[in-house]
This record gives structure tokens, sequence and C-alpha cells, in this order.
């Protein structure tokens, strides 16, 4: 698969397209999600053309890692998640419904989000 500089997440970096933004710093732009499936509902992507998690994790530098990971549990302390809990998630491909081909973590919180999948 090559990395599509045309999907969403490209355009929000170069800013062609508006965010919600709560926090940036070299490795990650987090923005609020706009259409949230929880009370708070905030995407973190890096800012390297990387697919999905699994060519993140292989192809990533160990700065760019560190900095991603750091800066998810950043986000959820300044959010004010710790202490009442949240849900990262980062879908992979097809069958996991990741709809955009750009590497990105979903933060959940402010509210209970009840089981981890539903049954259906």
């Amino acid at each position: 698969m090559i990395y599509d500089d045309d999907n969403i997440f490209a355009k929000i970096l170069r800013e062609e397209i508006p965010c919600k933004k709560v926090y940036e710093n070299e490795y990650v732009l987090a923005f609020h999600d706009v259409n949230p499936q929880s009370k708070i509902h905030i995407l973190v992507i890096p800012k390297g053309k990387y697919i999905s998690f699994a060519d993140f994790s292989e192809n990533a530098l160990p700065e760019e890692i560190n900095g991603f990971m750091k800066a998810v549990g950043k986000i959820a302390k300044n959010q004010n998640l710790v202490e009442s809990g949240y849900r990262i998630l980062a879908n992979h491909g097809q069958n996991a419904g990741q709809e955009v081909a750009h590497f990105h973590i979903h933060i959940f919180g402010g509210e209970p989000l009840g089981p981890m999948i539903s049954k259906t």
C-alpha cells in the first residue's frame, strides 16, 4: 500500500482543512473528532506518512514512536481523563474499520464507555 497524500489527515496536517486542535508537538497533531463517539473523542496522528500501526511500528524512528506514545499520555492527562479512565483505540485495516489510511489513535473518555466490543 502506498501512502495517499490526499487523505483527510494529510490535508489537516498541511492546514488545508481546519481542525479543533488540542495538542501539537514535533511528532503529532491531536484534535477533536468531527463525529465524536463519546463525550471526549480525540484523534492523535503522527506527522509522518504512516498508513497503519504496522507501518508506524515497523518504519518510524524510535524518537517518533516515543514522542507519539508520550503525547497520547500527555493528552489524556491534559483532558483530565487519567483518574476517571479512558480508552485508546487504533483500527488497522478493513476488518477493523480503518477509514483513513493514515495511522491514528482515538482517545475516548469523559463518560462510561461500556464494553470494548459490541456483540451484534
